[in-house]
């Protein structure tokens, strides 16, 4: 076991999570995945680790790629992981665990299900602090052969997350607040130069999406279901109450509303590492 092994988690979910909310702009959220899994080499993956699942959305984007997929979601929100299996995507099973637990457990005990070819990641490793330490330890996870593949938000420094940061800061709110608010972004150099070692391809680039969002506030219904969740959950009325209105306004004049909706450009950091199968 190497010794960038993450302990395991203490009060990993400690910021809960609506999966109602997050599905609303599922299309939106989906389409990085999309774009992640359409460059991964692989012809056939009859095994897949999801981690950080979520409410089990992201099933069907990789089965529509490898149909013969069984994919084995992870997530450390219970929340989400009641949502995926009352959801009872066919080809799929769901396990209730933080990914620095998850990981402990794979390299003390194998796999519980067939080897996976591929692990994916769409959007988890942003929360979890000294991600970069054990990103490698995940990655041999994998055969020869197979992929490691995630990509994370590059979207700190936006004004969705300034503003939240901002707005969080004041007395008011800020004495409610424990959880460290996301203010660093890694970029796809880190990432790639974290994963790039002998016996091992990396392919790493991000993009900005244009996401066009319609209704009213649409900025703050979109990161309301994630990254000022562990605001809002901090939070007690009437602070909250208070809060929503503070940020709604900073957002509005932010990220107007045009006739046909309001624009969120929104970076991704995108990472696919294959194992080389020795010659």
């Amino acid at each position: 076991m190497s010794d960038t092994t993450p302990a395991p988690a203490a009060g990993a979910e400690r910021t809960r999570w609506n999966p109602e909310s997050y599905l609303e702009f599922g299309d939106q959220r989906s389409r990085p995945l999309t774009d992640l899994l359409r460059r991964v080499p692989l012809s056939r993956a009859e095994s897949v680790v999801d981690l950080g699942c979520g409410p089990g959305n992201d099933v069907p984007v990789i089965q529509q790629i490898w149909p013969e997929a069984i994919v084995h979601g992870v997530d450390s929100s219970q929340d989400m992981i009641d949502a995926a299996r009352a959801a009872g995507a066919p080809g799929s099973d769901y396990e209730h665990s933080d990914v620095r637990d998850w990981l402990r457990a794979r390299q003390e005990n194998g796999w519980t299900h067939e080897e996976p070819r591929l692990i994916v990641s769409n959007a988890l490793f942003q929360w979890v602090d000294g991600h970069l330490d054990w990103l490698p330890d995940v990655a041999d996870l994998v055969p020869e052969g197979g992929v490691f593949a995630f990509q994370v938000p590059g979207n700190f420094n936006a004004p969705s997350h300034t503003l939240l940061r901002e707005t969080a800061a004041q007395p008011a709110y800020a004495r409610h607040i424990t959880e460290k608010l996301r203010d660093t972004v890694i970029g796809a150099q880190e990432y790639l130069s974290v994963l790039s070692r002998p016996g091992w391809s990396v392919d790493a680039w991000e993009t900005t999406y244009l996401h066009v969002l319609p209704g009213e506030d649409a900025v703050f219904r979109w990161i309301s279901s994630t990254g000022a969740r562990p605001v809002l959950n901090a939070l007690p009325e009437p602070e909250k109450s208070a809060f929503v209105e503070e940020y709604k306004a900073t957002l509005r004049e932010a990220y107007p509303t045009e006739a046909y909706g309001t624009v969120l450009p929104f970076r991704r950091i995108f990472v696919v590492a294959t194992r080389l199968a020795e010659r």
